[in-house]
């Protein structure tokens, strides 16, 4: 098991067509569904872009239900 604390490894933001957000280590190959959100950085950085982006968890196809 790797050490979650390690900031040295570098990931990337990915987004899919519901607007969910993830992290994938960078040179990783993108999961089907999943594109590029533009941002990089260690897992810290990564997740507080996510955190900044994503506030509202519920699927995008839910949330325009909703509206």
């Amino acid at each position: 098991m790797q050490d979650e604390t390690n900031d040295t490894v570098a990931y990337r933001v990915v987004v899919n067509h519901e607007w969910q957000y993830s992290l994938l280590r960078e040179g990783d190959a993108l999961p089907s569904g999943w594109r590029d959100a533009g941002a990089a950085g260690s897992k810290r950085q990564c997740l507080a872009l996510i955190g900044e982006r994503w506030n509202d968890m519920r699927p995008r196809s839910v949330r325009d239900d909703a509206n």
